[in-house]
C-alpha cells in the first residue's frame, strides 16, 4: 500500500486488550460525575483511538435503542463488539462497580448531612457542570453528521431537536414517528 492510500492516523482504530477495557471504564466511570458519556466518548475516540466518531455514534444510537441507560448499554455493545461476552462483562464491570461503591458511601454521607444548606448550593453547581457535558458531547457527536453530508441524517436529528425540545412532544411519541423514518432512509441511501 503506497503512502498515499494509507489511512490518516487518526482513523487508525486499535483493538484493546480486556484488562485495557476494564481500566478504561473504570476511569470513564469516577469521572462522569453528570453522566459518563462525555468521558466515555472521549477516552474511545479522541485519547485511545479505539473507534471513529461515526462508529461511536453508529454504537451509541443502538444503545439508546435498547432499554436501559443508555452508557450501560453502550459498555455492553463496545465491550462486545472487541471482547465478546468477556469484553462486554469487564466493560459493565469497570463502568458499574466503582459508581456503586462511591454512590453507596454518599448515600449514607447524605443520609446523615444531607440537610446542610451549603450541600444543597454545592449540588446546584454540580448540575450546571454536568448540563454543560452534556451540551458539549451532543456537540462533538453531532458534527460529524452535519459535516459529512447534508442528506437526511441533520434533518432527522433537527426534527427530533425540534418536535422534543421547542414542541415540547413526548419523546416516546417522537421517537415511533422518526425511527421508522431513519430506518427507511438508510435502508434506501445505503
Amino acid at each position: 500500500m503506497s503512502a498515499s492510500t494509507a489511512p490518516p492516523p487518526s482513523s487508525t482504530v486499535i483493538r484493546p486488550k480486556l484488562s485495557e477495557l476494564f481500566r478504561a471504564f473504570v476511569i470513564v466511570s469516577i469521572s462522569g460525575f453528570g453522566g459518563a458519556l462525555p468521558w466515555a466518548r472521549r477516552m474511545i475516540v479522541e485519547q485511545r483511538r479505539w473507534m471513529t466518531a461515526e462508529e461511536f455514534n453508529e454504537a451509541f444510537a443502538l444503545s439508546q435503542f435498547l432499554p436501559g441507560p443508555n452508557v450501560v448499554n453502550f459498555s455492553v455493545v463496545f465491550g462486545s463488539r472487541f471482547g465478546g461476552a468477556p469484553g462486554a462483562a469487564v466493560a459493565f464491570a469497570g463502568l458499574m462497580g466503582p459508581p456503586l461503591i462511591i454512590v453507596t458511601i454518599l448515600a449514607v454521607l447524605y443520609a446523615r448531612f444531607g440537610d446542610i444548606e451549603a450541600l444543597g448550593r454545592i449540588l446546584a453547581g454540580i448540575t450546571a457542570a454536568a448540563t454543560g457535558l452534556l451540551i458539549a458531547v451532543v456537540a462533538k457527536m453531532a458534527t460529524p453528521l452535519f459535516r459529512k453530508r447534508w442528506d437526511w441524517a441533520p434533518l432527522i436529528a433537527i426534527a427530533a431537536f425540534v418536535g422534543v425540545a421547542i414542541m415540547q412532544w413526548p419523546l416516546p411519541l417522537v421517537f415511533v414517528v422518526l425511527a421508522p423514518v431513519s430506518v427507511a432512509c438508510a435502508w434506501v441511501t445505503r
